[in-house]
């Protein structure tokens, strides 16, 4: 079986709104190796966008499945309740950073967590308009994509989005886009579109994932953080892509010293396997009914085996250090480059939650075409890459934080390789 045969047969099979970013197809993966239906091994640095944190097939993540696989598969927590979930629940509930009580709701995949967490948000406020960031993604659910701060791919064609939703530019001094000019908007923003005390939550990634991997700085969130308390606004952590140890902590709220009264997760939680939850203040998590939240699948047997075990891991084998540790290198090795690939603008990111932004030289035009000739040599090399950003122009870096050291020496060689050919090329 080739790949060029199976990509012929998805072309005519699944929907075109399917995007895939390689044509390579799947046969077995290994900790941060993938090898494909004809036989190549690559280096996957995208670790399914956050998702293996702890590796493909983790033996601690593989073992709990099994071991639920065995007991039982589905129930619906909501028929009949199983206590594994309560655990992952109290775990969660400890782990996230709020020094105050709180409750969780297990659900299926992020887009699911912030549309919970919306719900929650207005019941528990009364009010029904929240504003988000420019450059943000939560998801793909008509909410989801409604505070998505990007039109293309994700609302193009879509039609109307739903009411009530609000964007202020995110800051990011690289583009020109300041802490005090982004408050200046969220001040007109309140005298001239929405009053305050009608809002419900903000919504944000302390690192932005699909906009480019830019961190919110300190000063900005600490003034959210007031802003939101002077009016009775929630603030909302969407940690579905910084969750799990990606950036050196548990959450990444913990570098800002600042407690969300929601926070939201998937991704690294399963460790390969769908699971997705919010967590908050326990009098916000019980404002909606009984009845109000929850799912037939939310908190599947299977994805709470491998969220406890994934927990496990983190702890066992230090995770947040490795994360620390594997970006500093990577970071080193890209900055030891800068002079040779003069396209390369900025080098960033908390943990292993890194990216590497590209502009035309000579110039602060973004350049995607660079960004993807970057992407396709690595492939064609053997190492798995992404690109990101509201230009595209953006590779971040995603492998497990499980990944061998020697596997993780040779990415980084054909990183180099990649970069440097494709300088001397432009």
């Amino acid at each position: 079986m080739l790949n060029s045969e199976v990509s012929a047969r998805r072309a005519d099979a699944i929907s075109r709104g399917v995007g895939v970013t390689t044509q390579i197809y799947a046969e077995r993966a290994e900790n941060a190796e993938i090898w494909d239906i004809e036989g190549r091994r690559y280096i996957d640095f995208a670790a399914g966008i956050a998702v293996v944190n702890t590796g493909h097939r983790h033996p601690k993540v593989i073992a709990a499945v099994k071991d639920q696989l065995d007991h039982f598969t589905h129930t619906c927590h909501q028929v009949v309740p199983y206590e594994n979930y309560v655990r992952l629940a109290e775990r969660l509930n400890d782990a996230v950073p709020g020094n105050f009580k709180k409750k969780t709701v297990f659900v299926t995949t992020g887009a699911e967590a912030v549309e919970n967490a919306i719900k929650v948000a207005r019941a528990a406020t009364n009010r029904s308009a929240v504003i988000a960031f420019t450059g943000g993604f939560h998801g793909r659910t008509f909410m989801g994509m409604t505070l998505t701060g990007k039109v293309v791919p994700y609302k193009v064609g879509f039609g109307a989005m739903m009411p009530d939703v609000f964007h202020v530019p995110f800051p990011v001094e690289l583009h020109g886009q300041t802490v005090d000019a982004s408050l200046e908007v969220l001040d007109k923003l309140f005298k001239a579109d929405v009053d305050p005390n009608r809002v419900a939550a903000f919504i944000v990634e302390p690192v932005q994932g699909e906009g480019g991997f830019y961190e919110v700085p300190k000063a900005f969130m600490a003034r959210i953080r007031e802003i939101a308390d002077r009016h009775g606004i929630l603030l909302i952590a969407d940690e579905v892509q910084t969750g799990f140890s990606r950036t050196g902590k548990l959450f990444a709220m913990e570098h800002y010293g600042i407690a969300a009264d929601i926070t939201t997760m998937a991704k690294g939680l399963g460790g390969g396997f769908p699971i997705a939850a919010v967590t908050g203040r326990a009098e916000l998590m019980d404002a909606p009914g009984p009845g109000g939240l929850g799912g037939t699948y939310g908190g599947n047997p299977i994805g709470i085996a491998a969220g406890n075990a994934v927990l496990d891991v983190i702890e066992e084998e230090g995770l947040n250090d490795r994360a620390i540790s594997l970006g500093n290198r990577l970071k080193q090795r890209l900055q030891s480059l800068a002079s040779a690939v003069p396209q390369i603008a900025d080098i960033r990111g908390p943990g292993f939650m890194n990216a590497v932004e590209f502009q035309v030289p000579g110039s602060k035009a973004p350049s995607a075409e660079f960004a993807n000739r970057v992407r396709e040599s690595a492939l064609s090399k053997g190492l798995v890459l992404l690109t990101c950003g509201v230009y595209s122009n953006v590779i971040r870096f995603l492998a497990p934080i499980t990944i061998q050291d020697g596997v993780f020496a040779e990415a980084l060689d054909i990183l180099e390789e990649a970069l440097r050919e494709c300088a001397k090329e432009a």
